[in-house]
Formats: C-alpha cells, structure tokens, sequence
C-alpha cells in the first residue's frame, strides 16, 4: 500500500480520532495549542461525514480552520490580556503613585530632600 492510496483512504472516523487524540494531548498542558488543531481536526470529520471530499482538500480545510481558530484565539487572548494589563496597579508605580499625599521627612535643603512613601522613605 502507497502513501497515495493511504490518504484516499481516509474517512471522517479518522479525522475524528484525530481530533480527538489532539485534545486528549492537550490535556497533558500545551497552553491551548493542540487545542484548537483538535477542534479544526472535529470539524474537519463532521464536514467529511456530510460532503465527500478528496485528501487534498481534507488537508486543506484542515489547515485553513487550524489557522483560522489559532489566530482567533491569539486575537482574542491578546485583548484580554492588554485590557488586564491596563487595569492592573500591581508593579506600576507611576499609577499608585497619583494623587497621594505624603510625608516630608525633613525640612527643606537645598538638593537634598527626604519624603515618606508609604513605608520606604526617599
């Protein structure tokens, strides 16, 4: 048996168990990726189960949706994570910094000053 005939082989069970061995490796914690190629792999067998297509374009699809759900993850991740970014206080001094009232330490000198900030004194 050749490649060739191996990849005309392929039904939509294949694709199924595909996708479904992707998400099963996904469980072992590859940050989502495999995720997603899982998914595309579904999607790929329920098409296949309802339209017959030739292995290129089983590939091709396969492919296509794989690209299409990563990136839509990416774009959406990306998002969450600049809006979190921005809401966030913690290790940005300049925004806990607004608006405080402190404490001089010592009278005025010139060049040489010390203020309370919090509990450190500068």
């Amino acid at each position: 048996m050749d490649l060739f005939s191996l990849l005309e082989s392929v039904s939509f069970w294949h694709w199924i168990a595909l996708g479904l061995a992707l998400l099963a490796v996904e469980l072992l914690g590859t940050a989502g990726y495999f995720l997603w190629l899982g998914i595309s792999a579904l999607i790929v067998g329920a098409i296949l189960s309802f339209l017959p297509m030739s292995w290129q374009m089983q590939w091709l699809a396969f492919v296509a949706f794989s690209l299409v759900t990563t990136w839509l993850w990416w774009r959406k991740q990306w998002s969450k994570d600049r809006k979190s970014d921005q809401a966030r206080d913690l290790n940005q001094k300049h925004k806990q910094l607004i608006g405080n009232i402190v404490t001089l330490e010592e009278d005025f000198h010139i060049g040489m000053n010390r203020l309370r900030v919090a509990d450190t004194t500068w």
